[in-house]
């Protein structure tokens, strides 16, 4: 009897129950897209850091794990490697740089300084990896050869400023590897030496004095699984330095956790929104139809029926609401493929599907809860 009642009311106002459909349709898509653009902007800040080859990052102390505020000294790379459990280190330098293109505007991309062999330093997908300290070789990601149309053996210039003055520099690609973009930018890999002579800097030409620095030290265990008894070693016998895991490192890199923060502020209020649009249809729903509630409670429907039709109803718009915004979502998401911001999961996709489709009921309690208190003899106008 309920499924009779649901799906005959839902085929006599077709119009009006593919309206809202089509509402929740839009809400599935926003929420979608937030969460494909939260997933983006988090794998364009952390792709680098989180493929490291290494367990830790060493910064300078009390720069609260600030890569760009982090000063490491070469000397320090002995005295971490001196450390108990400690396998092996590698320095790291960070840097922005422009790559000019022919007839194009500018590439900006992270030039990230490593020491070939070292932890750090990418894996080549394609050709090779870094092996000279000093040559102007570099390992660029996919997403370099990509938008620049890089291949092995090519050549490419990078734009630097050193004082006042552009610099331009010519790197030659020996290897290819996978997406490793850092502060969503696609990422450069060269030799420290060589990433320490080409990077931006305030004054043209370093003192042969001054101690080599560079940013942080990935280290690389014999046992992952004592990662906090080696931390604590390593801060103790250590001065100056700080050691973070790769979670905390890159959820400190400039940008993501304002990003992520305002992101997931974004999807609450869209599901707020959806929970409100859907009990304010059904609520209105309800109250237009007392009446005719009355007559079924006066013919003997029960309670239990009502309720069950009016559930019935709120989950098949919910759901073809938001097969519809699925669909949606994904002919977008192909128009849109290109844009590297957006980035679809399997785990963020139904984790927000699996969200919407509880909105649907918890949006309609407030409309079976009136539906129940609806009394026959008032609804029909014959109370005394």
């Amino acid at each position: 009897m309920a499924f009779y009642l649901a799906f005959k009311e839902m085929w006599r106002n077709k119009g009006r129950f593919l309206l809202i459909g089509l509402v929740i349709a839009l809400i599935t898509t926003l929420v979608l897209f937030i969460a494909a653009l939260a997933e983006g902007l988090g794998l364009g800040n952390r792709e680098y850091i989180e493929n490291l080859d290494a367990e830790l990052l060493m910064y300078q102390k009390n720069v609260e794990f600030s890569i760009p505020s982090s000063r490491v000294g070469r000397s320090q790379l002995n005295n971490i490697a001196r450390v108990p459990g400690v396998k092996e280190v590698g320095p790291i330098g960070f840097a922005s740089t422009s790559i000019i293109l022919s007839g194009q505007e500018p590439l900006d991309a992270s030039l990230i300084g490593v020491e070939p062999g070292k932890p750090g330093a990418p894996p080549a997908r394609e050709g090779h990896v870094l092996q000279s300290r000093r040559s102007k070789e570099a390992v660029i990601d996919q997403n370099v050869a990509l938008e620049a149309g890089l291949k092995i053996g090519d050549t490419f210039t990078i734009k630097t400023i050193q004082g006042t003055e552009e610099k331009f520099y010519t790197l030659r690609v020996v290897g290819i590897t996978d997406s490793r973009r850092y502060s969503i930018q696609p990422s450069v890999f060269v030799p420290l030496l060589a990433w320490d002579e080409i990077k931006p800097k305030a004054q043209v030409e370093r003192d042969p004095a001054q101690e080599f620095i560079f940013n942080v030290v990935a280290v690389k265990l014999d046992n992952p699984a004592s990662r906090e008894v080696i931390t604590q070693r390593i801060e103790q016998q250590v001065s100056n330095l700080e050691a973070a895991d790769l979670k905390t490192a890159y959820e400190n890199t400039p940008g993501y956790g304002p990003q992520q923060s305002t992101l997931n502020t974004q999807r609450t209020f869209t599901l707020l929104i959806g929970i409100l649009v859907i009990g304010g249809f059904f609520q209105i729903q309800t109250l237009q139809k007392v009446a005719q509630i009355g007559v079924l409670k006066a013919i003997g429907a029960s309670n239990l029926t009502v309720a069950i039709a009016a559930m019935l109803q709120i989950i098949v718009v919910t759901i073809l609401g938001i097969a519809l915004g699925g669909l949606g979502t994904l002919g977008l998401s192909l128009a849109l493929s290109s844009i590297s911001a957006i980035v679809f999961t399997p785990t963020a996709v139904v984790t927000a599907i699996v969200t919407l489709l509880l909105i649907g009921p918890l949006g309609g309690l407030v409309s079976i809860r009136l539906l129940l208190r609806v009394e026959p003899l008032r609804a029909l106008g014959l109370a005394s």
